[in-house]
């Protein structure tokens, strides 16, 4: 049997890392909630200033159609 000692420091060893993986998550989702932020940002700057998704582009073969 383990004695008391290792039993206590294995048992603190994975609140550690269940404690770095929280704040990995943390970290990651933070990361990607600014990244949409930008892209959400960068949409509206491009909306603002006559396109973005709202306007279609006319591809080859389709001239004279209106969009």
């Amino acid at each position: 049997m383990k004695n008391r000692k290792e039993e206590e420091l294995e048992e603190e060893e994975k609140k550690e890392e269940e404690e770095e993986e929280k704040e990995e998550e943390k970290e990651e989702e933070e990361e990607e909630k600014k990244e949409e932020d930008e892209e959400e940002k960068e949409e509206e700057e491009e909306e603002e200033r006559g396109g973005g998704r709202g306007k279609e582009t006319m591809h080859v073969g389709e001239r004279g159609r209106s969009n």
